[in-house]
């Protein structure tokens, strides 16, 4: 009688843990199997571009618009949650041939991060990374211990009307022991479909900031999967602007 009790305990137990579900993922890694990688241009051991234009003037008012803006360390959903529950994202549709140039403006990490962009027909967006062909990186090095300085400025391409171009923040992209890329590294991309987060709350990695003083609409990244606990979701890990001139 007590070995029979045992047997039905014991499938008991199975039973409950047949039906106990798994954990719900929070974060899907996200693979660009199909897309081919290149640079514009040559850079040096420290990753800093051979093709940089004359620097751009950033004046002390717009870094320190930056810093009020993106405080370091401080979740931006408490400081301005507007930056993250607007619809808008950071990839910037061409209406009229137009050459596009990308800004370097500042970095706060301790991470060895890359910049790099893609583009697709403004009317066929990608929805999911196998639909990015081509990644083009345009900083090898933006991020820690980066000798790029506030202002450096390259041209990353001239765009035909319809064409849309996105944005690609690799994290740990360059290698600084090896001085080379890491096309393996982590995507975070100013679309937000092709993040890795499941929340759609949780998936934006790059937030547009108006700075109407001086005409220029920034581009913060957050480097972090942001469902991770060591994430402050304070997207200041890297800042760009882009400018396009017909």
């Amino acid at each position: 009688m007590k070995l029979k009790t045992y047997q039905l305990l014991f499938v008991g137990l199975l039973i409950l843990s047949a039906c106990k579900k798994e954990p719900d993922a929070v974060t899907s890694p996200v693979e660009f199997n199909e897309t081919t990688y290149t640079t514009l241009g040559t850079y040096d051991t420290s990753g800093v571009p051979h093709y940089l234009l004359p620097k751009d003037s950033i004046t002390p008012a717009m870094i320190s618009y930056i810093k009020a803006t993106l405080p370091e360390k401080t979740d931006l959903r408490t400081t301005n949650p507007d930056l993250l529950t607007t619809k808008a994202i950071a990839d910037i549709a061409i209406t009229q041939p137009s050459d596009v140039l990308i800004t370097f403006v500042s970095q706060r990490t301790s991470i060895t991060n890359a910049i790099a962009f893609y583009t697709y027909p403004t009317t066929n967006p990608p929805a999911s990374a196998k639909d990015i062909k081509q990644i083009t990186y345009i900083f090898p090095n933006a991020g820690m211990n980066t000798k790029l300085q506030a202002g450096d400025k390259v041209k990353i391409g001239r765009f035909n009307a319809g064409t849309s171009v996105g944005f690609v923040l690799l994290r740990d992209g360059w290698d600084a022991t090896g001085k080379a890329l890491n096309n393996e590294a982590v995507h975070f991309c100013s679309n937000d479909v092709l993040n890795p987060e499941i929340d759609p709350n949780l998936k934006k990695h790059a937030v547009l900031i108006n700075y109407a003083a001086e005409n220029k609409v920034l581009i913060g990244f957050e480097n972090t999967d942001r469902t991770n606990p060591s994430c402050d979701h304070d997207f200041n890990d890297v800042v760009i602007y882009a400018t396009v001139t017909p």
